[in-house]
């Protein structure tokens, strides 16, 4: 299972020009220089100079992250370095976007997608990344990784890389599959379905039976309760990850139900043997606003963690 514990909320995909553009705008950069070489040291640059300006970095870093201009004049310091326009309202030239990205991910250790930069990747590192595109930028994204790849082959290498993406990844993965991919989709779907815990969440996601036999299906199509549990755990973990808040979570396993059946059903979320399940719990805990469901999902915790300590 890949991680998912992002420390920055998702950001959407920023629009860079090429290395060569970016290095022709770094100050003092030389005419002939390698274009990454330029990059490279820009960055060290950078980190020497902003490192030791904490209001600076800060100011790139809320920059970066807003996206939009801010109203006065723009820092000095950070005019002159090319990393902001030199007019009121001021934004982030390309320069600035390229060097809050590298500067955040030195921090963080969170890379911020880049418009067109997946194409040369694998499925899963298409997953990962389309996680914060939004829907127009996320066609425009597989239409690039598409670009000289078999579709059935394409969908057939989605397929195999849900089963280890983020829980919003594999919701990405699933999404794609069923609108984007045809018959060729729907075939790698099917095959899905008979696999455990990842069929359960691609039967919940789209209305479909799960055909693995998981743990302790009863053969009727339905899914085991340790699969059930894993499922539902899956896509509550899937808003977390996007950002979404607790109501939103806690409805995504209430169901519409009343809160004794809601309790019932939280008390199922032991049983998920999930990296996700004790962040969900948790939410249930401290946001519930009836006391039988929370009081049912400190229990869940306590079983939970008491299975993980059996191995």
């Amino acid at each position: 299972m890949a991680p998912y514990d992002d420390t920055l909320p998702l950001q959407p995909p920023i629009h860079l020009p090429p290395d060569g553009e970016l290095a022709a705008a770094v100050p003092g950069a030389p005419s002939d220089g390698d274009p990454a070489q330029v990059l490279r040291a820009w960055a060290l640059t950078c980190r020497d100079v902003l490192g030791g300006e904490e209001g600076l970095l800060l100011e790139l870093v809320r920059r970066f992250l807003a996206r939009d201009p801010a109203a006065g004049e723009p820092p000095a310091a950070l005019a002159r370095l090319g990393l902001v326009r030199d007019s009121a309202p001021y934004e982030l030239t390309p320069l600035g976007l390229w060097t809050g990205r590298e500067l955040i991910a030195e921090v963080t250790g969170q890379r911020v997608p880049v418009m067109g930069s997946l194409a040369g990747g694998d499925a899963a590192a298409l997953l990962h990344g389309l996680r914060s595109y939004p829907e127009p930028e996320r066609d425009e994204e597989l239409a690039g990784w598409l670009a000289g790849r078999d579709r059935a082959a394409a969908a057939a290498e989605i397929a195999a890389a849900v089963g280890g993406a983020s829980p919003l990844g594999r919701a990405v993965g699933i999404e794609l599959l069923a609108t984007r991919f045809g018959e060729d989709g729907r075939r790698a779907l099917d095959g899905l379905l008979a696999e455990p815990r990842t069929g359960a969440v691609v039967a919940a996601r789209l209305g479909r039976d799960h055909r693995g036999d998981g743990t302790g299906g009863g053969g009727d199509g339905r899914p085991g309760s340790g699969e059930l549990a894993w499922a539902l755990v899956d896509m509550a973990a899937a808003l977390l990850e996007f950002g979404g808040e607790a109501d939103e979570v806690v409805e995504s396993v209430a169901l519409g139900l009343d809160p004794e059946e809601q309790a019932g059903t939280v008390a199922l979320l032991a049983l998920a043997d999930h990296p996700g399940a004790e962040a969900v719990l948790r939410v249930f805990i401290d946001h519930h606003p009836d006391a039988r469901v929370s009081a049912s999902a400190r229990k869940a915790l306590r079983r939970l963690r008491g299975l993980a300590a059996r191995g």
